[in-house]
């Protein structure tokens, strides 16, 4: 994972980071929709969490790499939630946006929904989860991130939870290298 640095609690339009202008939340937002086929299911008749899963994580990437300007990598995925199962002909919508930008990386979070084939009632969420990217450059260093800009008050909300998800992602990081160390060291004096 990339070393992050502190993004202000809420930008503002015009504000930038260094020399990098910030973009607001709907500039990188974007759907992935794609018909659920018989291809896609497991052993149960639905379709398979891992099928989803690369939709999920193929409409982050698209957020991450227009939000930062070129490519970007999934660092991590977590909180990955499966609320219904999603069957054979449903037409699944994976809707992304960015919620929260450090110096080289973001968080991207991602809501499916699906639209049964054999209904007109509207779409059902079924998923969500929250995904972190790195912009990378071409030989694959950390590159910056142009801060983004929360436009609604959901964005703001979403915003501040993201940093939540943060420190609570860094804090887990720091414990288990500690606890590792603390092993590694233990097991040497033995």
């Amino acid at each position: 994972m990339t070393d992050q640095a502190p993004a202000p609690d809420i930008a503002f339009p015009g504000e930038t980071m260094g020399d990098l202008p910030g973009k607001p939340t709907a500039a990188s937002r974007t759907t992935l929709s794609h018909i659920m086929s018989h291809n896609d299911t497991n052993l149960l008749g639905t379709v398979h969490g891992g099928v989803i899963m690369k939709l999920v994580d193929d409409a982050a990437g698209a957020v991450a790499g227009r939000h930062s300007g070129g490519p970007a990598v999934t660092a991590s995925m977590d909180e990955m939630a499966f609320l219904e199962p999603v069957r054979v002909g449903d037409l699944v919508h994976v809707k992304a946006q960015v919620n929260w930008t450090g110096r080289t990386s973001m968080e991207i979070g991602v809501r499916v929904l699906a639209e049964r084939w054999n209904e007109s009632a509207p779409p059902t969420q079924v998923g969500s989860a929250y995904l972190v990217f790195a912009a990378v450059d071409a030989d694959g260093k950390p590159r910056r991130v142009p801060p983004v800009i929360p436009e609604t008050e959901r964005d703001k909300r979403r915003y501040q939870e993201a940093q939540i998800r943060r420190t609570h992602r860094l804090a887990r990081r720091r414990a288990i290298k500690e606890l590792r160390e603390r092993r590694t060291a233990e097991s040497q004096e033995d």
